[in-house]
Order: structure tokens, then C-alpha cells, then sequence
């Protein structure tokens, strides 16, 4: 049978699943060619400035503390350097205040300001889902986010090309952290001793790589593992870990946290972690893995299989994993289409947003990993809800016992597009019990807090104060009043002066390394960009009615 040209593309795309299994220089062959962005425009973006003021905003620290209004904040080049008091609820600001020789000034009067958002989960389109990497960058951006950790970005000289050039602000990105699997970059071989582990870490220290990404591969046994982390450790580098179904069996989220781990992603781990009356998850007789209906189909059903929360065992649990000081980054966006499919599917930006190529990757399809809605039913989706619950218990009891949390997305599959994926996993936070203070602590503060921990001094941003770098985000809206008024497509309310429905909110500014990026601009360079490709390709709009 003939392969089209978009199930070419697809088989490529899985390529990154299958990637993550293995290592060494034959899993660097399986990444498609990354198409990196195109050169920064000032049509996008300005600065950065010898002294740029935003003044009269309302301030969210990013600490936790409260808001409070109002402010001025003076940038320098990519830092700021004063964040100064300019008035009082409801009373003038003081004029003609200082500094009074800024290159440019922003009036923030009525908008809010907060530290730009992390997403600690990432990985960037290959051409089979979008024309080149500025896709994702631009709604990555257009939405808040000016760091991500790449779990992997892209294969490592790519993802070492794109993060130098984001750091020298030559393309509109988010700063970079390159996280790579075991053995990936390098002409060594596949890593599956203590020696070639610390030997691998050494050389990826030197070659631009932040940190390791475990997936429970049958090569990290508990003493590579080990040896990984603590070398990684030794060499200022992070660590997070996928626990896939294929080792978590005897590799749980409990052991591998004891064993150094600094991040668990997603859930994997934690139930296997807190099964009663077993060791192993019950699968029925004809589970077949690789049959990604009955991989993702079945995995909810271990919630019934666990201790319940408030047990002395829930409780043991997340103690031993505190003690360690493990972070969660749950992830709770890309599985969230299993316990609501139409609702994933109709999603008001898929018309706008996605690419066609995408698009083509989320439907149903035995090749393209996450494309697993075969025959999706009501009772997959009671599963997942009832999982969905105790998934959310415990990520919120970690962090009401003090363990830290953070915000990742894993944007590009099961009808998650980059940017408004991230603002998704805002408002699941506040489904599982997350204050909205607290959500904005998780993507800022927190997140930085994770990837600089092993690096030697404290995060340099993350939080709004003098010093920091001058990563910020600039909204017209309080999102800790409504979450969804940083969706790209704003949220909707009603005018009763007009008695119509109007769009409020979304990004006004986001600004990087002192670098201002107008977020509705990034938007529409996106929309025309996804145009583009359906008219290259024939395709037609997600959702809308087909002839």
C-alpha cells in the first residue's frame, strides 16, 4: 500500500518514543531533522534596551506572597534593577517619577506582572508536525513561557544549536535547558555499565547537555541508574525520569527518588508506588503493550488497585518521597484528552492554531504514538476520571507537606498544542487543589528553583526583584481571578452594556532577557503560518463541517 506523505511524517514522529528506549548514537538517527527557527524580527519582538520601565503594574512576586499594586520596575540590558513602589490603591500616582532616561516605557496601568513561566516538560516539532521549530517557540512565548526543559528538545546537536542561539537571542525562543537520555550524542555506545554511565555524563557535561531523562530502558538497571545520577550531580546537572510501564514493575517512583532522582514526570510511579494486595499492577490476560489502546486504555484502571488517600500508606509514602526532595511535575494536560475526548477535540484553538500536519498526527492510528483512540468508550473514560482523582490527590497532598511541584506540558501529542497545553495544566493545578497563588509559585519560582538546584547559587529568575533576569510576563487580566484569560484565545464574558459576549484577556507582553515579544503579534504570525501549511496542503480546518 502506498504511504502517504503525512504517514511518512507520523512513522518519523514515533521515532522520538522509540528513541527514549534505546541510546547511543542509533537513537540519534531516529530524531527527524529539526527545521530551527528562523532569525528574530522587530516585527515580533524589541530590545533588549539600555533602561526600559513598565510602570504602575500590579505585582505577583512569584513567591507565594500576595499581589499587590502598584509598581514600577526598571530593566537594564536583561536585568532588572529596581522594582519600586509608584503608588496606592486608589489614590494618583506621584508624577514625572524616576528613572526619568528610560529608552522606552511601558504603562501597565490596570495589567499585572508576574515572572516568566517554566515548562518543564518539552519537546519541539519535527517537520511532521510543523514547518520549522518558531511554531512552538512563538506559542510557547505568545503564552507566558520563557524557559523550557527539553526531556528531549531534540536530538543533542540540534537541541545544542537551538539553545545557543536562544541564549544569544538570536531567534524568538524561551531560554533552553537540554536534558538527553543516556547515551544519547555520543559514539560510546549503549550505557549499560556504572563506568560507561559516568563516562557518558562527563562527555555530555562537555557537549551542552543540562541533565538526564531517564525512561526505565532495560539498560538503566539500579546501578546505572545510580551511577547517573550521582555523576550528573557531580557535574551540576538535573535529573528527571519517565518510569515507564516496562520497569516500573521493579523501579517504582519511591526507589528511584531514594536513589537521587530529582524530578518524576507524568504519574508513572507513584500508584505502582502505593499498590495494596500486590506488587504488580493487575492487567487483564490479553494486554499487549504495544497495542497503545490497551497501554494507555488500561493503565487508569490501577486506581482502585492503590491505598487510599489519608491512609497511614498514602501518608508513608509521600513522606519518603519528601525526604528525598523530589519534585512532581505531573503533566496532568496530555493525558487529559482519555477522560474527556470530545471535549480534547473540539478545543476552540485546534481551528486556528494547529498545524494540519499535526492535526493529521492526533487522529486515531496504530503508528503515531499518543494516537491511541481506537475505540474509545464511556468506561476508558470513567477509568481515567476515577484515576484522574487519585492523580490529583496525591500531587496535592506532596505539596501541602512542603514537596514541590512544577508545570510541564509535553505538548505535540493527544490533541495538546503548545502554548495552550501550558495554560491547561494551570487550571488542572486548581482542579486538584492548587490555590491559584500556588499554581503561579509552581510555574515560576518552583520551576526554576528545579533546574538550577544542582548548578551552584540560587535560580536567577523565577521571581520578580532586583537582580533577577528580566523574564516577565505582562497580562491585562488577574489571572488569579480567572486562569483562562491567559489562553491565547482569551476567555469569554459577557458586556452587559452591549449584551454581548466580548474576548478579554490573554498575554499583552512577554519579555526574555530583557527582549519585549508582543504576544498577539506572536499569535497571528502563528495563525498565518498554520494558513499556510493548509493551503500548501490541501487541508481541511479541524472541526469544522466537511462537505
Amino acid at each position: 500500500m502506498r504511504m502517504t506523505k503525512w504517514r511518512r511524517g507520523a512513522l518519523l514522529a514515533g521515532a522520538l518514543v522509540a528513541m527514549q528506549m534505546a541510546n547511543g548514537p542509533a537513537a540519534a538517527q531516529m530524531f527527524p531533522k529539526l527545521q530551527g527557527a528562523p532569525a528574530r524580527t522587530s516585527e515580533e519582538s524589541a530590545g533588549p534596551y539600555r533602561k526600559l520601565v513598565i510602570r504602575n503594574v500590579t505585582l505577583i512576586d512569584g513567591t507565594g506572597a500576595p499581589p499587590r499594586s502598584r509598581f514600577d520596575i526598571v530593566i537594564e540590558g536583561n536585568r532588572i534593577t529596581s522594582v519600586k513602589q509608584s503608588g496606592w490603591p486608589g489614590l494618583p500616582s506621584k508624577p514625572n517619577r524616576e528613572p526619568g532616561d528610560a529608552e522606552r516605557e511601558i504603562d501597565g496601568t490596570g495589567m499585572f506582572v508576574m515572572p516568566g513561566f517554566t515548562d518543564m516538560h518539552v519537546h519541539l516539532p519535527g517537520p511532521d508536525k510543523a514547518p520549522d521549530a518558531s511554531y512552538a517557540y512563538k506559542l510557547w512565548l505568545a503564552h507566558g513561557v520563557t524557559t523550557v526543559r527539553g526531556v528531549p528538545l531534540a536530538a543533542n546537536a540540534d537541541a545544542v544549536s537551538e539553545k545557543a542561539r536562544s541564549a544569544r537571542n538570536e531567534i524568538a525562543a524561551p531560554r533552553i535547558f537540554n536534558y538527553q537520555t543516556p547515551g544519547s550524542g555520543w559514539s560510546g555506545g549503549t550505557v549499560d555499565t556504572p563506568e560507561k554511565a559516568r563516562a557518558w555524563v562527563q562527555w555530555a557535561a562537555k557537549n551542552g547537555v543540562d541533565g538526564i531523562k531517564f525512561f526505565n530502558a532495560p539498560n538503566e538497571t539500579p546501578e546505572v541508574f545510580k551511577a547517573l545520577i550521582d555523576e550528573a550531580h557531580k557535574n551540576g546537572m538535573g535529573t528527571t525520569a519517565h518510569l515507564s510501564q516496562m520497569g516500573v514493575a521493579n523501579f517504582n517512583a519511591r526507589q528511584a527518588a531514594a536513589a537521587g532522582l530529582d524530578t518524576i514526570t507524568h504519574f508513572y510511579g507513584h500508584m505502582e508506588s502505593l499498590l495494596k494486595d500486590r506488587t504488580i499492577q493487575s492487567f487483564p490476560p490479553n494486554y499487549d503493550y504495544n497495542n497503545e489502546q490497551h497501554r494507555f486504555g488500561e493503565v487508569a484502571e490501577i486506581w482502585n488497585q492503590v491505598y487510599e488517600p489519608g491512609t497511614p500508606e498514602w501518608k508513608d509514602y509521600l513522606e519518603a518521597q519528601k525526604a528525598t526532595g523530589v519534585v512532581f511535575d505531573p503533566t496532568f494536560n496530555i493525558y487529559a484528552a482519555s477522560r474527556d475526548l470530545m471535549r480534547a477535540r473540539t478545543a476552540e484553538w485546534h481551528s486556528t492554531y494547529t498545524t494540519p500536519q499535526m492535526w493529521n498526527y492526533f487522529q486515531s492510528s496504530r503508528d503515531n504514538h499518543g494516537s491511541y483512540f481506537f475505540d474509545w468508550s464511556t468506561e476508558n473514560e470513567f477509568a481515567w476520571k476515577r484515576f484522574y482523582g487519585r492523580f490529583f490527590q496525591v500531587v496535592n497532598d506532596y505539596k501541602n507537606i512542603g514537596g514541590h511541584v512544577t508545570v510541564g506540558t509535553d505538548s505535540g501529542f493527544i490533541f495538546k498544542t503548545y502554548g495552550f497545553a501550558y495554560v491547561e495544566e494551570l487550571e488542572l493545578l486548581r482542579e486538584a487543589g492548587f490555590s491559584p497563588l500556588e499554581i503561579i509559585r509552581s510555574a515560576t519560582m518552583w520551576g526554576a528553583d528545579n533546574l538550577y538546584k544542582h548548578r551552584g547559587g540560587n535560580a536567577p529568575m523565577g521571581v520578580v526583584r532586583p537582580g533577577m533576569l528580566a523574564d516577565l510576563v505582562i497580562t491585562t487580566e488577574n489571572p488569579l481571578q480567572n486562569l483562562k484569560t491567559l489562553y491565547g484565545t482569551k476567555a469569554l464574558r459577557l458586556d452587559d452594556k452591549t449584551g454581548k459576549l466580548e474576548r478579554v484577556g490573554g498575554v499583552r507582553y512577554t519579555i526574555k532577557d530583557g527582549i519585549i515579544y508582543d504576544a498577539p503579534i506572536l499569535l497571528k504570525q502563528v495563525e498565518a503560518m498554520v494558513k499556510a501549511e493548509r493551503a500548501r496542503l490541501g487541508a481541511p480546518i479541524p472541526n469544522a463541517p466537511q462537505p
